[in-house]
This record gives structure tokens, sequence and C-alpha cells, in this order.
């Protein structure tokens, strides 16, 4: 019994569309989502995963059906019939793809405007902590240290970033980390709690705000499990905004190439609980503590640079001429690092 083409096609394009919604949500292709923010950039995926099947499939089929109903028959020496072109299907194959990217283009628009990737530092005053690193010199004075550059909201550049969601415009996070980008590590700076760490510790389900800066050469914060990242740029300061949905450990990686050890540019992301981020912090202030009497006790200023650093570098997991390169003019007597286990 022989199929009218039109019930064919309409069976054919609704296997199309089942199969295409099918693989769209049930891709696999991506990692778990840690943070509210990702789930969102994982519908704009699941969508795009959706139409690139069905187009894939479409495209395809057409090709091996024109291929096998119209390949040439045995001892057919005859032309093919002339034709010049199809105005439907051109307007057709140029207009659906039109729709395509306006749709794309007007949801993704809304997601990273409810990112808060529109004017990420619109919301923040001068009162802020700022985050500041240095190029300095032996002879650098005190009046020099207060224009290192520094993370300043009032900055006129175009802002970087992610900064507060609609809902959240005015609200202060519940926690600001200043991260450092350098050859070849990421420090992590807790203004509240006088805290430096090679890793970075944040509570669950509390919005946390990272003010990000690079001392030396371009580098990129890139969370995967997050859906986030962003360029430290040398003299541009950026920020990240986001709330972690998912207890756990994660990756942190440079997404751009900053220089031979750029592969090893990794650290971690613990996700707490409330009660095991405060105490973790509880416990890394204690350590901090510690470690100022300790370095008073065996008076530092008789010591080398090298000797100072060591106990921090092996604490940290990097080389003590990195974190020299934080403050190259700092004196032992006069300057602590709070360090995490």
């Amino acid at each position: 019994m022989n199929i009218p083409s039109n019930i064919a096609t309409l069976i054919a394009g609704i296997a199309l569309t089942l199969v295409s919604l099918w693989y769209g949500q049930n891709h696999g292709l991506m990692p778990v989502a840690a943070s509210e923010e990702a789930t969102q950039v994982d519908g704009i995926f699941r969508l795009m995963m959706t139409v690139s099947t069905g187009l894939f499939l479409l495209i395809q089929g057409v090709l091996i059906i024109s291929l096998i109903r119209f390949r040439r028959r045995k001892d057919d020496q005859t032309d093919g019939p002339p034709i010049d072109g199809n105005i439907p299907l051109e307007i057709l194959w140029t207009a659906l793809p039109a729709v395509i990217i306006m749709i794309l283009a007007v949801y993704s628009f809304e997601v990273y405007n409810n990112m808060g990737g529109l004017d990420p530092m619109a919301s923040h005053d001068h009162s802020h902590p700022q985050m500041a690193h240095a190029h300095k010199t032996p002879s650098s004075n005190r009046e020099a240290d207060k224009s290192l550059i520094a993370f300043d909201p009032g900055q006129d550049a175009i802002a970087l970033g992610l900064g507060a969601s609609p809902d959240k415009e005015g609200q202060n996070p519940a926690l600001t980390v200043n991260v450092m980008g350098l050859q070849y590590a990421w420090i992590f700076s807790y203004p509240d709690t006088g805290i430096s760490s090679g890793e970075l510790h944040i509570p669950i389900g509390q919005e946390v705000q990272l003010n990000i800066a690079a001392q030396d050469v371009l580098h990129a914060f890139w969370l995967p499990e997050f859906r986030i990242k962003q360029d430290a740029i040398p003299g541009r300061d950026s920020q990240l905004r986001f709330t972690a949905s998912k207890v756990g450990q994660y990756p942190i990686i440079c997404a751009e190439l900053c220089g031979a050890y750029h592969g090893a540019m990794k650290t971690q992301l613990f996700v707490h609980t409330p009660e095991e981020y405060q105490a973790w912090v509880e416990q890394n202030q204690i350590a901090s503590a510690e470690g100022v009497q300790d370095t008073v006790a065996l008076n530092p200023a008789e010591r080398s640079d090298d000797e100072f650093l060591a106990p921090y570098a092996e604490q940290i997991g990097i080389d003590s001429n990195i974190i020299k390169q934080l403050d190259v003019s700092h004196h032992p007597a006069t300057h602590s690092i709070a360090i995490s286990n």
C-alpha cells in the first residue's frame, strides 16, 4: 500500500521533531550544573542542540534520499532536467536561519541580562573593599602604595563581567573575594576575614562577588560547572557575581594562554554548607594568627625573602618567587600573609 507523500512528510516531520527534542534535553555534553546561573546557560544550550539536531537530520536526510531516489540508472546517458532555481525554496532556507538566529539572540539577551551581564558594576558604590596589586620597586613610598592598581567600581571604563541580576539590583553580595591572576597561580583574598588562599572557598546558596584582576599578562578565570568565565586583564578590573547551588569541589581553570606553564594554572573551588564554611573561616583565622606569632618569634627581619616566604609558599602550593611578585618591596618585619590550610 502506497502512503501519500503528504502523510509521509507529516510522519517524518513529527519523528524528526520528537528525536530533536529528546536529544536536545538528553545530550549529556555539559558537566554538572553547580550554580543558579548554570541552569540559565544550559537552557540556551539545550535549545541550540535541539535546533542543531533537527537541522542536521533534515539536511542529511534530504541528501540521502536524493542520492538514492535521483541516482543515475544503469545505461541512462541522458542529461538531467534544466533547473534555474526555486524561489520558494530559496526564501525558506533564507528566512528559516534568520528566524532561528533572532530567537537565539533574544533568548541570549534575556539570559545575559538576568545574570547581570549588561551593567555588572552599576549597583556598586565606592565603599566596597578595593583589591590592589602592584608592580612596585623597593623605593616605593606610602603615597605610591595608595596609587596601586585597585578594584574601583567608580572607574569610567566599560564594566566587565557579571554583576547583580535585575532582581538583586542594589543588594550587596553575601561574600566578596578578591582574585589575583598571575603566572601561574590564582590568589584569593577575603577582605572581611584577612584570609588569603590558593583555593576558593564559598558557602552554598549565598551570592558571591569575585573582584578579578591580573598582575602580569592576560588570564581567564573559568568555572566550567558554573558556566561562567571572565578575562583577568592587567590594568582593568572585572567581576563575577554568582550563587552556588551544589556542595562539592570544582576545578578553576585559566582559559587564556598566559605562558609556558598555562596548562598548570589550575586550582579548586570548594562549595560548603554555611556551617562548614564558617568552620573553615574560623580555622584559617586561627592559623593566620599563629602564623603571625611564629613570624614575630623567629625575628623575620633577619631572614631572607626566600626563607620568609617558603612556609607560606609550601602551604599555598606555589613557588615562593610567585608570592614575591605580588609585592616585591615587602619587608619581613612589617608584612604578614594569612594562609589557608
